[in-house]
């Protein structure tokens, strides 16, 4: 994947550095720097991003769904005999 085609940008990267370097120190006791993890990051994202973004897609889908409808009911509502 291109950089043009990934899912966050550079400063979107930037602001997750800090949070991904703590909870690697935490939980993994693990430290990284800032440049490594805005590059984890970016890998995490370029493989699960697609998933999540299916996932959203298909969640507003049924919402719209299901706005539509009650829409439809407020149509048929209004029709006269």
């Amino acid at each position: 994947m291109s950089r043009d085609e990934r899912f966050l940008s550079h400063a979107q990267l930037a602001e997750l550095a800090a949070p991904l370097q703590q909870y690697l120190a935490e939980e993994c006791a693990l430290e990284i720097g800032a440049f490594d993890a805005q590059a984890l990051a970016a890998f995490v994202a370029d493989r699960i991003g697609p998933a999540i973004y299916n996932k959203a897609l298909a969640d507003a889908r049924i919402a719209l769904d299901t706005r539509m409808e009650l829409l439809q009911e407020a149509l048929w509502e209004l029709e006269r005999d």
